[in-house]
């Protein structure tokens, strides 16, 4: 990776990471559902689940779309339809104020790692990040370009979750935090409308 390119790399990382997007805004959500505390694996699994993701991608996944380009056209379907299913789940989910659901429990690490997969935003960055700061593609390269990615992902998602806390002394009424969810399940829809120009 040339070191050149590493300002543009984080100013990237951070545009990229900080912007609204399937991530963050179910990180705002968790943590106006859920807490801060509570929402720490979640966010965690984002930040680490998109570096080997990264990682991966960069050190064979994005050949494979180079020579089969219709597999990177089926992943983001797929995506699209479990990002549709995931906002229509946060629209419908039954907060109940002040007592918490106590069937609610916000995702898990490993479950938000595996949702960089069907991410669309995190694939687009990923391979982006890759294919513009990292000409030679070598390991050295593409590990540190998803280093820099980690080191400005985490406290960049950790602003929404906290965004989200926040927001709990507003949301008091069931009512309040439906509307929430439900404008939470639509603000992420239209965070994939990007993703069909491409």
């Amino acid at each position: 990776m040339d070191l050149n390119l590493l300002p543009a790399l984080i100013l990237f990382a951070f545009v990229t990471s900080i912007t609204p997007g399937p991530n963050n805004m179910m990180l705002l959500a968790s943590g106006a559902n859920f807490g801060l505390r509570r929402t720490l694996p979640h966010m965690f699994g984002v930040g680490i689940g998109f570096v080997l993701m990264m990682v991966l991608i960069g050190l064979g996944l994005i050949q494979v779309f180079d020579r089969y380009p219709r597999s990177y056209d089926i992943l983001k379907w797929g995506g699209l339809a479990y990002m549709l299913w995931l906002a229509f789940r946060i629209a419908t989910q039954v907060p109940k104020v002040p007592e918490p659901n106590p069937q609610a429990r916000p995702i898990t690490f490993l479950q938000a790692c595996a949702f960089q997969w069907v991410n669309p935003k995190a694939w687009s960055m990923a391979v982006n990040a890759i294919t513009l700061y990292t000409a030679d593609q070598s390991l050295i390269g593409i590990t540190l370009a998803a280093l820099v990615f980690g080191i400005v992902n985490i406290p960049s998602v950790a602003l929404w979750a906290m965004l989200g806390q926040q927001m709990r002394r507003f949301l008091t009424s069931t009512t309040r935090l439906r509307a929430f969810n439900i404008s939470m399940a639509v603000l992420l829809v239209l965070t994939l409308i990007p993703v069909l120009w491409h």
